[in-house]
């Protein structure tokens, strides 16, 4: 395993919900194949695995279409598992005059193989992963991959680092990145404020068949009325309802470390900035420790929900935040550390079992829950002075053999868990008849 990181612009990524992996990673790879073959008129997206399982609920076909347009046919696969990730696709084009006559806006499943073009007519074949977080890599190819910046991927090795030169864990970012890292996070600060503001007063129902109600503007109200020690935790629910509503319905996020979990990470530093009245700048640096934690799990785990279950979103994303509030609160070295550490410890297990395959039950709860538990996780390293036993890093490990020993059904496929209890039927919401 390589020791070294990728850029944190890699990790905060800006774009459209509701997932980054279902999503922004597609939409994405469309780009790419569309820069690629301009001169393509018409274009197949093969979606393999959980792509294709709980790719409808998620806006992959709309977000492929967005880009190449309606003359693109989608098949989904989802009895075919990949085994270099569960997120495959496939791109294909034509290169002519005439493009086949046929109904291209037409969703074509496996189902019914006979209507699609004949497979010798397609050229140019690409098949592309979606890993996590907007990211996209290839089987045998380094191609997509960008360079490294960071010299270590283990909190431990920074820590040393942190420690022999007195600085903190932000210090240690700007060493790698430079200084032109904190244009970039006061983006993606601004997207995330954005978010949870536009998220407190936009009312109605979530898109997609569950016909959920958005819920922050009533947690919005209903906390005020609250004593300070309810109504902070009241606040703290509503602004990552906020954000998470946001996703769930296309709005424009940042992955924290993915869409599934953009919530938590900006509740809680929404919720420290406007109590606290911290300068931006110290924020910032918050936010520069976040994505230190993050980058970690990503770079030595995973933070794919089809790759290790919600433990890889949530989960870090609850280490995440909880990192960020206790270095806002003076933490040490070893607190922020032992703060992140319980945050995903507390997570570990859990399955993502996506209802209908849409980013709303039980994600959207999760991101409130999970940011209440990084405050609580920040309290409870403060007073522990950021000794323990159980170091981030270990968690790390097991969080990903844990992931590796989940079935796959538990594993964003919508087939265990959530989602296999309950299903629509006449346009409700209804239990499954085998537990009923």
């Amino acid at each position: 395993m390589k020791e070294t990181m990728k850029s944190l612009k890699e990790l905060f990524r800006i774009g459209q919900g509701p997932s980054s992996s279902h999503t922004m990673g597609p939409r994405f790879a469309a780009e790419q194949y569309l820069s690629e073959h301009p001169n393509a008129i018409c274009f197949r997206a093969t979606l393999y695995g959980s792509l294709a399982a709980t790719g409808k609920g998620h806006l992959t076909d709309i977000a492929i279409r967005q880009v190449l347009g309606d003359r693109c046919e989608i098949i989904w696969k989802p009895e075919i598992k990949p085994d270099f990730h569960p997120n495959g696709m496939k791109f294909e084009c034509i290169i002519g005059e005439n493009p086949p006559q046929k109904s291209w806006g037409t969703i074509y499943s496996v189902a019914s193989p006979s209507k699609s073009t004949s497979t010798s007519e397609w050229q140019h074949p690409w098949t592309v992963y979606s890993i996590g977080g907007g990211a996209l890599a290839e089987k045998d190819s380094s191609r997509l991959e960008t360079p490294d910046v960071y010299e270590y991927n283990r909190l431990k090795d920074i820590q040393i680092w942190c420690e022999q030169r007195g600085k903190t864990y932000w210090e240690y970012v700007e060493a790698c990145e430079g200084a032109e890292i904190w244009r970039y996070l006061a983006r993606v600060w601004q997207t995330m404020r954005d978010a949870v503001d536009r998220g407190l007063v936009h009312e109605g129902v979530l898109p997609g068949e569950l016909h959920l109600r958005r819920k922050a503007p009533d947690y919005f109200i209903r906390a005020t009325e609250y004593r300070q020690t309810l109504q902070s935790r009241g606040l703290v629910f509503s602004y990552a309802l906020a954000v998470s509503e946001e996703n769930a319905s296309g709005g424009k996020i940042v992955t924290a470390p993915t869409c599934g979990s953009c919530g938590v990470v900006p509740a809680v530093l929404y919720h420290i900035a406007n109590s606290r009245n911290f300068p931006e700048k110290r924020i910032l640096h918050a936010l520069a420790t976040a994505g230190l934690i993050g980058n970690i799990a990503k770079s030595r785990a995973s933070i794919s929900g089809a790759e290790c279950g919600c433990q890889a979103e949530v989960g870090v994303a609850c280490a995440m935040a909880a990192a960020a509030a206790n270095y806002l609160f003076g933490g040490t070295l070893a607190s922020i550390e032992y703060a992140a550490e319980m945050g995903l410890e507390h997570h570990l297990g859990m399955t993502c079992d996506p209802v209908c395959g849409l980013v709303q039950i039980p994600c959207i709860e999760r991101n409130a829950h999970a940011a209440a538990r990084a405050l609580d996780a920040n309290i409870y390293a403060t007073f522990a002075d950021g000794l323990h036993l159980i170091s981030y890093d270990k968690c790390v490990e097991v969080m990903k053999e844990t992931g590796q020993d989940l079935p796959s059904l538990y594993r964003e496929t919508s087939e265990g868990g959530l989602a296999k209890e309950y299903h629509l039927g006449m346009g409700s919401l209804q239990k499954s008849s085998a537990i009923q």
